[in-house]
């Protein structure tokens, strides 16, 4: 592995590397690494055993998504199925063919960079829709306030003023139209869609059939 921890030095990746298991954990803590790469044999822990716990303690739950890569000289159909279920991102064994591993630790980087900014984006979608609400709640508070002046004194002798809140009454039921219209079709449209997250396990259960 010391010829493997040369090249992607010498390709710009920043490798920092642990004798066992336990100080993987230690140096996950210390570097807040963008990937993950375990053996599945390691004195004193395996590499399923480091998955285990980074995927589901919480003590780990900050680095629950830094995508893992498990290298392994077992090509054993079950054992590959076993990392995928734990949460690993792609199975190498052992001998190896460097190009291919660089390019099978590109594509792990590519697909969680995606799926990091897909994750962002629904976010950013669920505030747009928090707004919304809020918004739509204030002009419903404001055509209540329209509709207690209308019938004001002060709008009794001032037809110029009268004519104009029933121009923003008319223009606000238009607009509450236009928003249930919209809202009927985006409520189609998040009915079928697929969250992020079970994009995720589906594309992990492809990997284990």
């Amino acid at each position: 592995m010391e010829f493997f921890d040369l090249m992607l030095s010498k390709l710009g990746f920043v490798v920092k590397k642990a004798s066992n298991g336990l100080e993987a954990l230690e140096k996950l803590k210390e570097f807040n690494p963008d990937l993950i790469m375990l053996d599945n044999i390691m004195p004193g822990m395996s590499g399923w055993e480091v998955t285990r716990k980074i995927k589901n303690e919480a003590e780990f739950e900050k680095w629950r998504d830094v995508p893992i890569v498990m290298f392994s000289a077992m090509d054993d159909v079950k054992d590959k199925i076993e990392g995928f279920e734990l949460g690993v991102d792609d199975y190498i064994t052992k001998p190896f063919n460097f190009s291919e591993v660089l390019a099978r630790l590109r594509s792990v980087l590519r697909t969680h960079d995606l799926i990091d900014q897909l994750k962002k984006r629904e976010s950013r979608i669920a505030l747009y829709e928090q707004l919304t609400v809020k918004l739509l709640e204030y002009a419903d508070l404001a055509s209540n306030q329209l509709v207690a002046l209308n019938g004001a004194e002060i709008l009794a002798e001032n037809m110029e003023l009268r004519k104009s809140m029933d121009t923003c009454k008319a223009e606000y039921t238009s607009l509450q139209k236009k928003v249930a219209e919209l809202q009927e079709e985006a409520q189609k449209l998040k009915n079928n869609e697929i969250g992020v997250d079970f994009l995720v396990s589906e594309m992990r259960k492809q990997y284990s059939e």
